[in-house]
This record gives structure tokens, sequence and C-alpha cells, in this order.
């Protein structure tokens, strides 16, 4: 790269001003997505510097970055061109790398170009893994467009930045609750992402084989107080506050994919299969990919918590409409005009100790809201099963 163009691309960066600032909340659920569609413990949103690298999103990886030698982003920046390393261990050129041969021990890698609306790639939307895995095709457009949705939301962000420094009062109480938001998470989530790194740690050593029944309880609490976190840090934003969107052409399907993925591990612990079926699909919604996983995330959660073992969960996507369908617990009539109301829970949820704070549905709902949507939650009453239905405009 040459240096006037390397020196466009940095004055670019820095217009962004989020090297050294809290993460923004939307940037770390992007990278939640990209591993959930991965299986990978790790994932950033990397923005690269002149020297360093800087996760702007970060969902997994120890610290907020590091030298820009040694950064497989930084190899994806020079290049403009996705990087996908199976085995870096393996590799020549990369097995004495500090981040391969020591903590986090990354040995997968896939990364793509994150290209702002001026074309200056500002850094990478990555995934990685510390086993040696493999980056299907569907995978990596899935990946590509992830990273799409970054340079959108960093658009948005410093659009919103400007407008509140030209006096626009809306986009400084948004910025204001985003750098809230920002930093509480922060606060929050990185001491229960630093244990649950130690724990993994913990459960490769085989040493430790016989305390594997202590460590596990652990690791799922741990994810269930994030969840937790996310759930009340989502669900109790102002009734009054807008919620930012980047309204983009989204494929259902890959929303979909996204939150059944993100949904895998719970699915496998309660025994409840998920499957999504597809029928007649539109060329795209306009909406937030980030967003919308979110949402159809929540209802999938609910679908999985409220079925018995061994009964299958429907996700079902046809043009612009999304439902998941489940046989469970079902919902009493009077019930169902409260779903959607903050912290409600039914009485099979207090009854049986479900998990959850009752913001899941308020979340889903809100977020339809500002698409100009519809949830809808339907039912045949205690013990027939629920289906939770996401209709876009088309």
């Amino acid at each position: 790269m040459s240096a006037v163009r390397e020196d466009a691309r940095l004055a670019a960066l820095h217009s962004y001003h989020l090297l050294d600032a809290p993460r923004p909340v939307v940037l770390d659920e992007l990278t939640r997505v990209a591993g959930a569609v991965f299986g990978t413990p790790m994932a950033a949103v990397t923005l690269i510097g002149r020297d360093r690298h800087w996760f702007a999103g970060n969902t997994g990886v120890p610290g907020d970055g590091g030298p820009r030698s040694g950064s497989f982003c930084g190899q994806v920046v020079d290049r403009r061109l996705a990087l996908v390393v199976e085995d870096a261990l393996a590799h020549p050129a990369y097995r004495d790398w500090d981040t391969v041969a020591g903590a986090p021990n990354i040995r997968f890698y896939a990364g793509v170009p994150v290209i702002d609306e001026d074309g200056h790639a500002l850094g990478a939307m990555c995934v990685l893994d510390d086993e040696p895995r493999t980056a299907g095709d569907r995978q990596m457009d899935l990946l590509r467009t992830l990273a799409g949705q970054a340079a959108g939301h960093l658009a948005a962000l410093r659009n919103r930045r400007l407008l509140a420094e030209v006096g626009d009062e809306l986009s400084r109480a948004i910025s204001r609750e985003e750098d809230f938001v920002a930093t509480v998470s922060h606060e929050l989530r990185t001491p229960v992402t630093t244990i649950q790194g130690y724990l993994e740690l913990l459960v490769d050593n085989e040493e430790l084989a016989p305390y594997r029944m202590l460590i596990d309880p652990i690791q799922r609490n741990g994810e269930r107080l994030v969840r937790m976190v996310d759930h009340l840090l989502a669900g109790t934003r102002p009734a009054g506050a807008p919620l930012p969107l980047l309204r983009a052409t989204t494929d259902l399907a890959t929303v979909a994919e996204a939150a059944v993925a993100a949904c895998r591990a719970q699915a496998a612990q309660r025994d409840v299969p998920v499957v999504i079926e597809t029928g007649p699909l539109t060329t795209g919604v306009p909406g937030d990919l980030t967003r919308l996983s979110q949402a159809a995330e929540q209802l999938v959660r609910n679908a999985i918590l409220f079925s018995p073992a061994g009964r299958t969960v429907t996700v079902r996507v046809s043009g612009a409409v999304l439902e998941v369908i489940d046989t469970g617990a079902g919902i009493p009539a009077d019930e169902l005009p409260h779903v959607t109301e903050r912290f409600y829970r039914g009485g099979h949820a207090r009854d049986q100790a479900v998990p959850g704070v009752g913001l899941g549905l308020s979340i889903a709902d809100r977020i339809m809201q500002a698409h100009d949507g519809i949830l809808t939650v339907e039912s045949g009453g205690r013990g027939r099963g629920a289906t939770a239905r996401m209709s876009l405009p088309g």
C-alpha cells in the first residue's frame, strides 16, 4: 500500500473516534452473531491503526488490541482481501506469532475487510478459534455480509457523533445513551468473559478431566449471566428513546441461521432439536441484520425453554415473515395480551422456575416496532405450544 493511500486510510479511521473508546454495543452484538454462525469462541471487528490493532467489537478475544505486526487482520487490510488460515500452527508464516505460540493460541482465522463508504479498508470482521477448522463458502458469504453491516454501523455512529457536535439534541441523547450502555456493558461483561476464558483453558487440560462436572456448570452459568446482562441493557432502554438501526437489505434466511446458531448450545443441552424451513423468499427486507437476529434469537430461546425434551422447534421463513413454532407449554389466553410487557413472566415460567427475567419478547417487540414491523404471539392454550411471528414490510 502506498504511503499516500495509507495516510488517507488512517485519516478516515481516526474520523470515527473509536480507538481507545468504549466498544459500541452494536458491534459487540455483531461479533456474537459471527461467532454463532461459525461456531467459534472468538470474533472481532478489528480496526487497524498505523502500528496497532484495536477491537471495536469483540466476543471472546482477550484484551482490547495489540501491535499491528503479527495481526491477521492487518494482513487483510494490507491486501484488501479475505484471509482464511485453517491451522496457524502448521503455517510457516504464522506459527511463531505470539498470538499463535501463546495466548489466545489462535489456530483458525477467517477475516474479510471492513470497507467504509469512501472505499477505505478500516479493519476486518473476523472469527477465530483455538482449534483448527475450515470455512465453507456459505459461511464466508455470511462473514462478508456481516462486514458490510459493520461498515454501515461505523458510518451511522460517526454521523450521529457529527450531528451531536453541531447541536442536534436527538443525536446527543442517543450518543450519551450509547456511551453509557457501552461503558456498563464493558464493565459487566469483561470480568465474566475473562472467567470464561480461563474456564476454557481448564476444560482443555486433560489432567483436570475429573473436575469437568464442576467446571461445566460454571461455564453455563457464566453464559447465562452474560445473556442476562445483555437482556437488561437491551430491555431497559427508556421507552421514548429511539432504537438506532442500520437500514439495509437483509436476508431473513440469514437472520434465521444466525438466531438458531446462537441457540445451538442451549438446544443441545435441553435436547430440543431446532430446524429451519424456508418457503418462497423475497429478495430482501429493509432492516438491521444484527437487531433482527437478536429479535429472532429471543423467540428461538423462548421456544426452547418452554419445550419438553425431544420436542422440535421449527423456524419457518417465507417472504417477509419469520415464524418460530413450538409444541411446548403453550400460553393461556388471559396471559397472551401481556407477553410483550417488560419483566412479565407467565404462570408456567414462575411455577417451573424457567430461566429468564421476562424481557425477551419485550426486546423482540421493540425491535419489530423500530422496523415498522409487527410481532404477534399465538397459542392454543396451556400445553398446546405457541407460534411467535415477525412480520416485516415487504
